[in-house]
């Protein structure tokens, strides 16, 4: 499959621990009816998208987990990016995975519900707020402990939520509508909104990483002044399951399992965070990741790539049943992967230009020959979940559309959005012929082989800058379309740091990028496609997309005041960005596609909406003995 943004595939439910208490933070929010008291809300254990959450005050645990689980054993994960800080909330730098192990939110999330969104206490035990969602309130644990036995207080919450916002831009502007954080008393603390009827808002601030303060504001073992505003490699101080064991800075990470970790009998933990130590190994290169998994160096791989599932994991091991192949179906998410043009560059801002390059992008035959046919094409920002906009608008998705008539495409109201499609040579030449007649109409003509801008005579050209050289795969055939109608094309292969400064200083042309989407979106897509993003450094706005229609459909997400309201909301939005003609859409699976040396056993009911490895899953003593200890 292409280079992916790293930043958001984590984000991806089906990734596991961290991702999930990642992804969480992006899904919305609608409570369940609360029995109010005369003069303030009632507290509850938990909330829920779509009512009344499946799990009540007096549950024990998960129906997913094995409550009676094995504690023990090593799991090694990798990731194909290095880490030089264990500061969590800075722009800046490359943290370290797996931080989520070691500090925990005020709420987490349960993974067999409709919505994926229904939440259930951790630090706070409670939470309550008005019917006009104005205000929130959590009520914290008494039982919530740093690792050093001291507890987490208000003081705690409010100033990470501080922190967070004055320091890193992408957190100020998603929590742009959260006015203020302040203690109601050292085990209570309230965030007020500056506006109302935002359903989701309560939901999303406690998914807030809660820090230590008195930690970070004290010194270290050499007696210097700690500073949450600076990068650091020492260990931190956490609330998690987990905390650092060792590390060789840019290389490899060991947690180990809190032995008195305090939240092990609360009902969300019950069951999960069975292995003694986490490991995650970093690979620069993603053909020497392939090979050290070959070679028993790390224990369990996601396969993104369908040409390489389908040629690369034909050795002894499977052969023999020490690695178990094994697909897991993937309903918690849908995505938006495809080629990205920078539209703050001016040859992107043309549709026509935008839409000459799908014709240009031959999917059929790349995805059979490169693919063995193993993708669809993408042809939704939802891909893969109802939230997906297909056929006419019509009912209430066609009366928000109504709303934003003159401020969107016509095509939206007359004609079902279809890709091209190629597939053999005359259906090639046919779609190369139309990007020729598009480009003529931007302003282009072909010259002598070349597509020149007509009052200029500069040809046109596009530098792809990626980090995987398997990348090429893909890159290459589209390539060499492109440069027969005259498109001057560079590669730009870089290493990952440099990669994700150039995209997030914007300095690229085109790039692979993914959009990953919950089945319950909300604020975060004024983040994806707002205008207020589009010039924020690092937002996820990766476009520089403005545009007040789109705008205003986002606003329909966020303030939606049902399911109903918010699916054809989130259809019309679809709809109306695949019209804009923005990107060139790739392709996507609903299947996840895995490698595991077999060391490990899992719940016999795993959870719908993920395989949750290695969250769920616990170390078989039995199998390693014949698989062999992973050292």
């Amino acid at each position: 499959m292409m280079a992916v943004e790293r930043a958001g595939s984590k984000l991806m439910a089906r990734a596991g621990t961290a991702a999930m208490l990642a992804l969480a933070g992006m899904l919305s929010f609608q409570s369940f009816a609360f029995a109010e008291s005369e003069k303030e809300p009632a507290w509850h254990h938990a909330s829920s998208l779509s009512g009344t959450p499946k799990y009540g005050p007096d549950v024990t645990h998960f129906d997913y987990v094995n409550p009676q689980a094995p504690k023990g054993g090593l799991v090694r994960l990798s990731t194909s990016a290095g880490f030089d800080t264990f500061n969590p909330i800075l722009p800046k730098g490359t943290p370290v995975n797996g931080l989520s192990l070691v500090y925990e939110s005020l709420m987490t999330s349960g993974l067999d519900e409709p919505d994926i969104s229904a939440d259930y206490g951790l630090i706070a035990e409670a939470l309550r707020y008005p019917d006009d969602y104005s205000w929130v309130e959590y009520r914290l644990n008494p039982k919530a402990k740093w690792h050093d036995g001291t507890a987490i207080t208000a003081d705690d919450v409010v100033w990470s939520f501080e922190k967070a916002v004055e320091l890193n831009p992408k957190y100020k502007f998603y929590y742009h509508d959260v006015s203020g954080a302040k203690k109601v008393s050292d085990s209570i603390v309230r965030f007020e909104f500056a506006v109302t009827n935002n359903r989701e808002l309560p939901h999303i601030v406690g998914q807030l990483m809660v820090l230590p303060k008195d930690w970070w504001e004290g010194v270290d073992e050499k007696g210097e002044q700690r500073d949450i505003g600076k990068s650091t490699l020492e260990m931190p101080l956490g609330s998690g399951p987990y905390k650092i064991k060792s590390f060789s800075a840019n290389r490899d990470v060991t947690y180990e399992r809190v032995k008195d970790y305090w939240g092990a009998n609360l009902p969300v933990r019950v069951g999960t965070n069975n292995f003694d130590e986490i490991r995650f190994i970093s690979f620069m290169d993603d053909a020497v990741e392939l090979e050290s998994f070959k070679g028993d160096q790390y224990d369990f791989r996601d396969e993104r790539s369908a040409s390489r599932w389908s040629t690369s994991y034909d050795f002894p091991a499977v052969s023999d049943g020490r690695v178990i192949l094994e697909e897991f179906p993937d309903y918690s998410s849908g995505r938006m992967q495809a080629f990205v043009p920078n539209l703050r560059v001016e040859k992107f801002q043309d549709p026509d230009v935008r839409l000459a390059l799908n014709y240009a992008y031959d999917f059929e035959t790349t995805n059979e020959v490169v693919s063995a046919g193993l993708y669809d094409r993408i042809n939704s920002y939802f891909a893969g979940t109802e939230l997906a906009s297909s056929g006419l608008p019509e009912g209430l998705e066609l009366e928000i559309l109504e709303e934003v008539r003159d401020l969107v495409p016509p095509e939206v109201f007359t004609t079902e959005f279809k890709n091209p499609v190629g597939g053999d040579q005359k259906k090639i030449r046919a779609n190369l012929r139309e990007a020729v007649k598009l480009l003529r109409k931007a302003g282009y003509k072909l010259d002598k082989g070349k597509m020149l801008k007509a009052d200029s005579g500069e040809q046109l050209s596009i530098e792809f800058l990626y980090y995987d050289k398997s990348a090429e795969r893909t890159l290459l055939p589209y390539v060499k379309n492109l440069n027969s109608i005259g498109i001057q094309t560079e590669l730009r292969l870089v290493d990952y740091p440099q990669y994700a400064n150039r995209i997030r200083s914007r300095d690229f042309e085109m790039v692979t990028l993914v959009w990953p989407q919950s089945l319950s979106p909300g604020n975060e897509q004024r983040e994806f496609w707002g205008s207020d993003s589009a010039d924020k450094p690092g937002s996820w706005n990766h476009l520089g997309l403005k545009d007040p229609g789109v705008d205003k459909l986002v606003d329909r997400i966020v303030f939606a005041k049902d399911r109903a309201e918010l699916v054809a909301a989130t259809k019309a939005l679809d709809r109306v960005l695949l019209w804009h003609h923005l990107v060139i859409p790739q392709f996507y699976s609903t299947l996840d596609r895995t490698a595991r040396w077999n060391r490990f056993s899992h719940p016999e009911n795993l959870p719908e909406f993920s395989h949750n490895f290695p969250a769920l899953w616990w170390y078989d003593e039995a199998k390693a003995e014949k698989t062999g200890v992973a050292k």
